[in-house]
């Protein structure tokens, strides 16, 4: 408890974790605004063009993966950025010597790092995710809403996903930041992983489709969605599993080379 109290204060007396959540805040809600008012501009030139003749182009009906994409896609990696630079703002001024020494289990100063704020990481992309999904319906309207209703297994695991999602992401954050100890270096291949280093793999042809079903956060957004043409080998549920070995071997790696290694 001792711990878990040092690093609520930690986190709730410095201005980087205030402002990467009012940042998460303004990026879930108002692409979700974004989105909804997209639909609702395509229904209305869908429908001006049926009036007058056949359109060549479907009106855009987003999903849950599509009203959510402020909180799963921008907002996740904001959490990403404030879990990496909770550790890593510690190396660099230099009061990670000072933790330790006073809590030598050091184990225990990253499980509570990745617990606090992947807990409430957790918790604010789960109420972001439902006001997301209200917001688009309510800019869309009734008839852009056709495919957000929660009235089914897969529907509400578009919702409870992403703060799942979150959560493993912020504890690979805490592993990432204390393997690396620099925070340019923790945030730029925190946002790389997912956003390029992956999708590289897409250029190698058969090689790439082998390996594709084997890289992690294919397998994240394999489990949000469902929906990819990656012929994963498992279905949603086992794609979140791989995840979540990944993200626990990475951590378990972290925790062994914090321990080896002088502060």
């Amino acid at each position: 408890m001792a711990v878990l109290s040092a690093e609520r204060i930690k986190i709730t007396t410095t201005k980087s974790p205030l402002w990467c959540t009012i940042t998460i805040i303004v990026l879930g809600l108002g692409v979700a605004w974004m989105i909804g008012r997209s639909s609702s501009s395509s229904i209305q030139a869908y429908n001006d063009e049926a009036a007058s003749g056949t359109p060549d182009f479907e009106k855009f009906l987003p999903t849950f993966n599509e009203a959510g994409l402020g909180v799963s896609g921008f907002g996740v990696m904001v959490l990403m950025i404030m879990a990496a630079l909770a550790i890593t703002s510690e190396y660099r001024f230099g009061i990670i010597r000072t933790t330790f020494q006073a809590i030598p289990s050091r184990a225990s100063v990253l499980i509570a790092k990745a617990g606090l704020i992947g807990a409430f990481g957790a918790a604010l992309s789960f109420v972001l995710m439902l006001g997301a999904v209200f917001i688009t319906k309510a800019a869309a309207g009734s008839e852009g809403s056709t495919n957000l209703a929660l009235d089914n297994a897969d529907a509400w695991r578009a919702v409870y996903g992403v703060p799942i999602f979150a959560f493993l992401c912020v504890v690979l954050a805490i592993a990432v930041g204390a393997l690396l100890r620099q925070s340019a270096g923790a945030i730029a291949l925190l946002l790389l992983w997912p956003l390029l280093i992956e999708s590289l793999f897409g250029l190698f042809g058969s090689y790439g489709r082998n390996v594709t079903p084997f890289l992690p956060f294919a397998n994240a957004d394999h489990f949000l969605s469902s929906g990819s043409s990656t012929n994963f080998h498992w279905g949603p549920w086992g794609s979140l599993f791989y995840f979540a070995a990944f993200v626990l071997v990475v951590f378990g790696i972290s925790i062994a080379v914090v321990n080896k290694r002088d502060a």
